[in-house]
């Protein structure tokens, strides 16, 4: 865990910071202006990108950290950011720019150990495909979701999230852990059904959000991170934590995650359910006592040492993402939603976390948090943080000239 000194560090410097803000910030939200913010920050982060020809993921001992080499959950999200610079541009360089970087990661697409295939592929050539069109992505997209569908079983009726061979998952006595972040791979097999005509992928994303619904959420839907099943009779063993404070807490991104992954369930399938589940996540986060002021929650809504706990800035982004797609299909929420989305975007946008141009070594955002447990990227720039929040203002930029 992080040790106190430097919580109560983290918190000194969010007073002083958040203090300066509100002081300074306008009354207004400009979309425009915080999307070409985000445009002339990445411009030096594709350059960096291109000549290393490897993906940026975070900073680490104030130095830039690339994705791992081998296979890495968050490769996909900086080749998705250009993708989505580009549609608001339409400048050749970002789409140069992540199609050369996805092809970094194309033959990962086979690789059966890794859930996260719907994170790395429909991020980056899922986007690339929506733009341009291009077969040869389209092809690259029904292997991602065959081999994502084949971690499915249906025993239990989802697909495995981690194996537990080896590693810190074989240490926890899992058989066949699912977490919640898994919601967000389905969109791949959703995708791979429409191009491909089968059926199957999206059977399975269907299976896997019911399971979920159904065990992941407590009353006030809250969610779970970790549920572990019997791999042959389906039943529940345990409900863990592996990123949270505890395994009765609720991890802040988990419940981005699960917000976001019934949104988009529902506007593949138009199921009540979905969009019953989505709201309901989406009035426990508004509605939570220990949200800040500001809108950005703290890592963990349960973490014990609230206010002296870091914030995570990816779980308000996507959060905020999601809201402006739920605003679309929940007629009685909408005002409240996109209202919510619009304040956790206007902080965002402002100097307590939005970085100032040429520092935070490019990235957009500050102040996100990877996992606290694992004493790993602690108050530092994520690139899905920075994918989120482009994609949230392009939403909203979309929400409001309608």
């Amino acid at each position: 865990m992080i040790d106190q000194s430097k919580k109560i560090t983290i918190a000194l410097a969010f007073t002083i910071a958040l203090f300066g803000c509100n002081a300074k910030q306008g009354t207004e939200l400009s979309v425009e202006k915080n999307l070409n913010f985000s445009v002339s920050q990445t411009e030096f982060m594709l350059e960096k990108a291109l000549s290393a020809q490897k993906n940026p993921r975070t900073i680490e001992n104030d130095h830039l950290r690339w994705t791992n080499k081998g296979f890495d959950w968050t490769e996909g999200f900086f080749p998705g950011t250009c993708w989505y610079l580009y549609e608001y541009t339409g400048d050749e360089k970002w789409k140069t720019g992540a199609d050369s970087l996805q092809g970094l990661f194309e033959n990962h697409r086979f690789l059966p150990r890794y859930h996260d295939l719907g994170f790395v592929f429909n991020c980056s050539y899922g986007n690339g495909l929506r733009l341009t069109g291009e077969e040869a992505y389209k092809d690259i997209l029904i292997e991602a979701a065959e081999t994502l569908s084949n971690r499915f079983n249906p025993n239990v009726g989802s697909i495995i999230s981690w194996n537990v061979d080896k590693g810190w998952q074989s240490k926890r006595g899992w058989e066949f852990p699912v977490i919640i972040d898994n919601m967000m791979n389905l969109e791949l097999l959703f995708e791979a059904s429409k191009l491909s005509g089968d059926s199957k992928y999206k059977e399975v994303a269907i299976a896997h959000a019911n399971t979920t619904l159904k065990n992941h959420f407590r009353e006030d839907m809250s969610s779970y991170h970790v549920i572990d099943y019997d791999s042959i009779t389906g039943k529940v063993r345990n409900k863990h934590t592996a990123q949270g404070y505890s395994h009765e807490s609720s991890w802040a991104r988990g419940q981005a995650w699960g917000l976001y992954g019934f949104t988009m369930c529902y506007r593949y399938t138009k199921n009540p359910e979905y969009l019953k589940a989505a709201s309901k996540i989406a009035d426990f986060i508004i509605n939570n006592k220990k949200i800040p002021e500001d809108r950005i929650p703290y890592w963990d809504y349960d973490a014990p040492k609230i206010p002296d706990e870091p914030r995570d800035a990816s779980a308000a982004a996507t959060t905020a993402s999601a809201l402006i797609e739920l605003s679309q299909y929940d007629n009685e929420g909408k005002k409240k939603y996109l209202k919510e989305a619009k304040a956790i975007l206007k902080s965002l946008s402002s100097p307590a976390y939005q970085a100032v141009k040429g520092e935070n070594h490019h990235f957009i955002l500050k102040h996100s948090v990877g996992s606290i447990p694992h004493n790993n990227e602690i108050d530092v720039p994520l690139n899905y943080a920075d994918y989120y929040y482009v994609e949230a203002l392009l939403r909203l930029k979309e929400t409001t000239s309608e």
